[in-house]
């Protein structure tokens, strides 16, 4: 499995501030389960720190989710699962079998780089998976106000569509206008490192 294991050079970066924000607006008990886990770095990272809670990766792409089970499988750490396959854009995700009590879901990097019918799918699935007071976390770069907020993220966002013309950097007021109609309450956004943002929201 070690071979199977891919590497983010943005984990390094960002995985501590993105921590410190975790532990400061998750609650205080109940499962975590995170969408679009990619290389599996993040959870690695994530879920020592807040165990034993169990700390649910997944991801849609097989070779994503081959690189999660190997570092996990080299890590050790008793409350990171294995990674699930969901797609967030689907209409049921594979949790949702199983009676696990997920009080956050925690979803970084994605809401770009896919389709729209992925951030409403993330909603829809908010909405029918967390309790009332469940936290839905989401990090990366936005707009602000229909205007990129620096350079770098416009650079990015023309790399993005110009590779799929589905991917883009996302409007934030558009992003909580569709979590607020799925009972999303939009508590706060945190600056954080290379122009990107944490935004948390919270389920009435």
């Amino acid at each position: 499995m070690t071979n199977s294991k891919q590497y983010a050079p943005a984990t390094q970066r960002n995985r501590e501030p993105i921590l410190e924000v975790l532990l400061r607006v998750l609650p205080p008990s109940g499962n975590i389960l995170e969408l679009a886990s990619g290389t599996g770095e993040h959870c690695l990272f994530f879920a020592p720190a807040f165990s034993p809670r169990k700390w649910i990766p997944s991801d849609p792409n097989p070779l994503a989710r081959n690189s999660i089970e190997a570092w996990r499988q080299d890590s050790l750490i008793d409350n990171l699962q294995s990674p699930l396959n969901i797609n967030a854009a689907t209409s049921n995700w594979e949790i949702e079998e199983q009676q696990l009590n997920i009080t956050t879901i925690v979803n970084i990097n994605m809401i770009h780089i896919s389709p729209w019918k992925a951030c409403l799918g993330l909603m829809e699935g908010a909405k029918r998976i967390l309790p009332s007071g469940g936290i839905l976390y989401l990090y990366g770069p936005y707009k602000q106000g229909g205007k990129h907020t620096a350079p770098s993220n416009e650079s990015f966002d023309q790399s993005l569509r110009s590779q799929n013309p589905e991917w883009g950097v996302r409007n934030l007021e558009d992003v909580v206008k569709v979590a607020e109609e799925k009972g999303l309450s939009f508590k706060e956004k945190v600056e954080m490192p290379a122009n990107n943002l944490s935004v948390i929201f919270e389920k009435q």
